[in-house]
């Protein structure tokens, strides 16, 4: 998934914004606890952390999430948040996810450079994201709330998403979400012939990018987690990915890209990411997947970003029924 670096500077009226806002953010974090707790019991509850133990509400009533991931992880769990960030190519939020659960949040500013000032306004109780987005931010957004940062996104999803179950005090809603898509995945893999035609499938996923060389995605990600769930196989390309990731190419070299089936998605323009240019060549025709018409373009915001179980279970449905045409 795309790393966006941009940052914006933060004055210091802001911060000073946000500093008072947090301490009415603070106090109506306290009174909910007091209406949500019974007797004797506590507040509060400690979550291990990429930042370290951080003591979150027990029963979080405003949530502010921070990236795709965690809004679809909120909302897979039945939490509202009050407020969350949208791609820096695309205002709104994902399409893929129910328009009656999205249309009242509050758009706090672009992933990895959200306005401090917008978040405190909402006075949270708790604030959602990771080290990779927004480490260099934890100070003020724990400042406005208590703030829970995984590591990173991405190929870690599974383990975020329990993270953000125990933020949330939602650990039995997850564990019905982990099994409902473990069995999604068993109910896709019979369908698309068992584990054996899987294993002998060989399963490339190509992104064009506006800005960047094209990718053809390794194992250590999302979509590759997935694939790999479902027993897919990967063409050997995959294995040199960097770090895992990915294997950039020139669309002088997508021939690289071979396998049986390709599943293509583009983040930004098409004309830009060279997506329009690169599929009408002669390379791109030539490959097995388009010769044997098994290549589908798919929702990169699904696809990619969705980064849940909420995305993974509409990817399955896909999946199964490109796989079974």
């Amino acid at each position: 998934m795309t790393t966006f670096t941009r940052r914006r500077g933060v004055t210091l009226g802001a911060l000073t914004l946000a500093g008072a806002l947090a301490l009415s953010a603070c106090g109506s974090s306290d009174s909910g606890g007091d209406s949500n707790s019974g007797a004797g019991s506590a507040k509060t509850h400690t979550v291990k952390t990429a930042m370290g133990d951080v003591e979150v509400p027990v029963n979080p009533r405003r949530v502010v999430v921070l990236d795709t991931g965690e809004l679809d992880s909120a909302l897979t769990l039945g939490v509202q948040p009050v407020g969350a960030t949208h791609s820096a190519t695309e205002d709104g939020f994902p399409s893929y996810l129910p328009e009656n659960r999205t249309k009242d949040i509050k758009d706090v500013g672009e992933i990895a450079n959200p306005n401090l000032e917008t978040v405190a306004s909402l006075k949270p109780d708790l604030i959602l994201t990771s080290k990779v987005r927004d480490g260099d931010r934890y100070e003020q957004l724990s400042a406005i709330a208590p703030t829970v940062m995984t590591e990173s996104t991405g190929t870690a999803w599974k383990e975020n998403f329990r993270t953000h179950a125990e933020a949330l005090g939602k650990q039995a809603e997850a564990k019905k979400a982990v099994a409902g898509y473990d069995a999604h995945v068993a109910d896709v893999t019979e369908a698309i012939g068992g584990k054996e035609k899987a294993a002998a499938t060989d399963v490339n996923f190509v992104r064009f990018v506006e800005g960047a060389d094209i990718r053809i995605y390794g194992k250590q990600n999302y979509i590759g987690s997935i694939l790999a769930d479902l027993g897919m196989g990967r063409p050997s390309i995959t294995d040199k990915a960097k770090d895992g990731f990915s294997y950039d190419v020139s669309p002088e070299k997508i021939d690289l890209a071979d396998a049986d089936v390709i599943f293509t998605s583009t983040y930004g323009d098409p004309e830009k990411a060279g997506a329009t240019r690169t599929m009408n060549s002669g390379l791109w025709k030539g490959l097995t997947a388009s010769k044997d018409g098994k290549v589908f373009k798919v929702d990169d915001r699904l696809w990619i970003a969705g980064i849940g179980y909420t995305a993974a279970d509409k990817i399955l449905d896909e999946f199964q029924t490109d796989l079974t045409k």
